[in-house]
């Protein structure tokens, strides 16, 4: 009997020392969970979704790095955010970056948020979500046309296709390319 609670102990331990990355995203019930997190922890902030998804899609922070997150939330960088001016009031744009930076890609538990890490190279912090190799490499046989014809105009616009992209579904069965249909790879 002693030996069955020490292997509970000694589990428990093993457990909560593993799980720091899926703790600080979710809550316990969440790593009981039996659910597998697939795709990408979704974005519900009020704030995030009203001041960036006002202007683009709110896209999650499970999808780039944390130095990526820093180099485009820079006050210097808001003033031209891709030709544009995003400049926040510094408590939005610190509030902002922080739920950015707590939700990066190398702090999710989500499986796609750990593959786009695992495509980057030590250090890398792509600008743009389209230049990781992982969505590249989803994307790489996709003809031109669709991605830049009308309806679609870039991968940037990632909910144009992946029709639960709010919800921080990617996956392939989701995809209707506007103007093709249902897109199986």
């Amino acid at each position: 009997m002693k030996s069955k609670s020490t292997i509970l102990a000694v589990t428990a331990a093993l457990l909560i020392s593993s799980t720091g990355t899926a703790l600080a995203e979710g809550s316990w019930s969440d790593f009981l969970s039996l659910s597998r997190k697939k795709e990408v922890a979704p974005i519900t902030d009020a704030t995030y979704n009203e001041e960036c998804g006002s202007c683009h899609f709110a896209y999650q922070p499970g999808l780039l790095p944390e130095q990526s997150w820093r180099k485009l939330m820079a006050a210097d960088a808001l003033s031209d955010h891709f030709g544009e001016n995003a400049e926040l009031p510094e408590d939005t744009r610190t509030k902002l970056l922080n739920l950015l930076v707590a939700g990066s890609a190398e702090k999710s538990a989500y499986k796609r948020s750990k593959k786009i890490m695992a495509s980057l190279k030590d250090g890398d912090a792509p600008l743009r979500i389209i230049e990781t190799p992982y969505i590249k490499r989803k994307h790489h046989d996709i003809p031109e046309n669709l991605i830049k014809g009308p309806k679609v105009k870039s991968l940037s616009f990632c909910d144009k296709c992946h029709t639960e992209a709010a919800k921080g579904n990617f996956d392939d069965d989701t995809v209707d390319v506007p103007g093709h249909g249902r897109w199986t790879w």
